[in-house]
């Protein structure tokens, strides 16, 4: 890979790492044990639907429901596979490379010209989520006991900014910059009137916007 790549990938899994500490102190506070948010993170390794799900339950919301409305944000990853169905490899690796993909990942990858570089950022971006997701998760949670509400520190704003500005290069395109505004548009309206997450997976439609490009 080049420099410039893992430079890129380091710095989205920091963010990630600093996300984990915000979200295992948030997990503790709420009455976790230190090993719920740790295990949650390394088996799911979706930080939406985990904040989703401790939140739920938290506010005293039933285990299953919060197991549900997880699985419904996750639906996203129903087109990210259809994306980058080139880079999970074959037997127990497609298992492995499966359980990688989230948004972070799938940003890396699409934005790569030919298939091994799509491949060689997909697996190095999705092994260093894995290692600083759950190690922030810990240390969030270790010092959760110690800071009341750890939002204070803005830590929760550091992963949509890292985010953000990886796919913004992808924006030069005209149809990706209007299908984006169009699901952020639709994410925004709908927000205050649905529960957290189904606002993300409505953006979806702005997708609709690329099909109808290509039908005319």
């Amino acid at each position: 890979m080049e420099g410039a790549m893992v430079r890129d990938i380091a710095l989205v899994c920091l963010a990630v790492g600093v996300i984990g500490i915000s979200y295992g102190a948030i997990a503790v506070t709420s009455g976790f044990p230190l090993w719920f948010p740790v295990l949650l993170g390394t088996m799911v390794l979706a930080a939406s639907s985990e904040f989703l799900f401790i939140g739920i339950v938290a506010a005293g919301g039933s285990p299953v429901a919060a197991v549900l409305a997880g699985l419904l944000v996750n639906s996203r990853h129903l087109p990210f596979g259809l994306a980058v169905p080139d880079v999970f490899g074959r037997g127990w690796r497609r298992l492995v490379g499966i359980h990688f993909m989230n948004d972070e990942t799938v940003a890396f990858a699409v934005n790569q010209e030919d298939h091994d570089r799509r491949r060689a950022a997909y697996w190095a971006c999705g092994l260093g989520i894995l290692l600083c997701w759950p190690v922030g998760a810990a240390l969030g949670g270790l010092i959760g006991t110690a800071v009341s509400d750890p939002d204070v520190f803005g830590l929760d704003t550091v992963f949509p900014a890292a985010l953000l500005a990886l796919i913004l290069p992808a924006f030069n395109d005209p149809k990706t910059r209007r299908a984006a505004l169009t699901g952020a548009a639709v994410a925004l309206v709908t927000t205050p009137f649905l529960p957290a997450g189904l606002p993300v997976l409505l953006g979806l439609l702005g997708l609709l916007t690329i099909v109808r490009d290509k039908e005319t």
